[in-house]
């Protein structure tokens, strides 16, 4: 389990990514360049973005005037769901470095796969060509890591059966009361680093009692109490907030440790459910 903010993960292909993340979703590309300089300033050094945020130009701008020398910053981006396919899966990429002007991409990522729900049988060959571009982004070193979001163990073991890289990262929903136990245990049996998106369930898992009873008793706030609970379940969160102080708090998750109890409680809250409900990847058609 890492210990401090600045520790990482090695990753498969034998690159390391910072032990917490920055995100920058719903942050319009306006304000995203003032609150990545910020997350930057305090000591942040994994960036992730998308080209569906619309805020790559913001994100790079930040990077490169950051004073902060290239290779200390680990840069995300991800490919829409609208870009699938080799060819497209190619355009996108140059389009999201001409938006960012960065030389390269420390991670790339297929943002959702195309399910059967939507293309049928043709499904599994359009995943599998969108990797075959992100493999040979790699073998270029245009991309230094490449991985999956939203993709769970059948879509992983599909993909695999025709590639020759193993995906780095597999990014998932991930918090208190959305325990992603299975996908988890997955991950972590096959060399794969498993990221968290809405790590604090977009604020609706900080209401839970539990969560709350947890932060009093430690004089934390009840997102650094999920925040923690993912750290100690070996999960890199990526959380996102614009307030200088709610940056500050999401790092400083490491002057204390939940009990096997504690994690036990977290780990079996009743589903969250916020906005219109989780979007699981083989129901979406979008």
């Amino acid at each position: 389990m890492v210990k401090d903010f600045t520790d990482t993960y090695l990753l498969n292909d034998g690159y390391r990514i910072p032990c917490i993340g920055y995100g920058t979703y719903l942050t319009s590309d306006e304000d995203v360049c003032r609150a990545v300089m910020e997350a930057l300033k305090q000591g942040y050094r994994l960036i992730d973005t998308a080209s569906m945020y619309k805020n790559e130009a913001g994100v790079g701008r930040a990077v490169r005037e950051s004073g902060i020398p290239r290779e200390e910053i680990f840069v995300t981006s991800k490919c829409w769901n609208t870009d699938r396919g080799y060819e497209q899966a190619r355009k996108a990429f140059e389009q999201t470095m001409e938006n960012m002007r960065l030389d390269y991409l420390d991670l790339y990522l297929i943002h959702w796969p195309a399910n059967r729900k939507q293309f049928g049988e043709q499904a599994a060959s359009i995943n599998a060509e969108t990797w075959r571009a992100f493999e040979d982004l790699k073998k270029e070193g245009r991309v230094r890591s490449i991985g999956l979001s939203n993709f769970l163990p059948h879509h992983i073991d599909e993909l695999m059966q025709t590639a020759s890289i193993p995906p780095a990262v597999i990014q998932l929903e991930f918090h208190p009361g959305g325990y992603r136990k299975e996908e988890l245990e997955y991950n972590n049996a096959h060399g794969y680093v498993t990221q968290a998106w809405a790590p604090l369930g977009r604020a609706a898992a900080l209401q839970g009692s539990i969560i709350c009873e947890i932060a009093e008793k430690y004089g934390k706030t009840p997102a650094q109490v999920c925040l923690r609970w993912e750290i100690q379940h070996g999960v890199l969160p990526i959380p996102k907030s614009v307030h200088p102080g709610r940056i500050a708090e999401n790092r400083d998750v490491f002057g204390f440790e939940l009990t096997d109890e504690e994690m036990r409680r977290i780990d079996g809250m009743e589903e969250v459910v916020f906005g219109s409900g989780r979007k699981h990847p083989d129901e979406v058609d979008f």
